[in-house]
């Protein structure tokens, strides 16, 4: 089965894919979703899936990621990614919490420099 922190790898391979299905598998219905600046929150995994359609607008023109590491093995997991843009060419940081109930995300949250993920767009 794996650690929650391999669900959490597993999950990163399913976003460079586009494949929303694999993603969303992990994730319990009622799960919640905390953007950046952490007040615009989707509650449901249905909601989720229906932001996954449109995630190139809420992500900064010319996103990559170069690099993501797990923090943690079980319960909560804290992926520090590495990313840049069209607007941050010398990259940065974001960290995203997940927490977990019986081997399901059940809340995912970004961490970010809201200043900087801002002036990105």
């Amino acid at each position: 089965m794996g650690t929650d922190a391999d669900v959490v790898k597993r999950g990163w391979e399913a976003v460079a894919q586009g494949d929303w299905d694999t993603l969303i598998a992990d994730y319990t219905e009622d799960m919640i979703f905390v953007m950046p600046g952490q007040d615009d929150v989707l509650k449901g995994k249905a909601a989720f899936r229906g932001a996954l359609e449109n995630i190139g607008a809420a992500l900064p023109p010319g996103f990559d990621i170069s690099a993501i590491r797990e923090i943690g093995e079980t319960g909560e997991i804290v992926s520090v990614v590495e990313w840049k843009s069209d607007k941050v060419p010398g990259g940065s940081q974001l960290a995203v919490l997940f927490k977990f109930t019986e081997g399901k995300i059940h809340e995912e949250r970004w961490f970010v420099d809201t200043e900087q993920w801002n002036a990105a767009f």
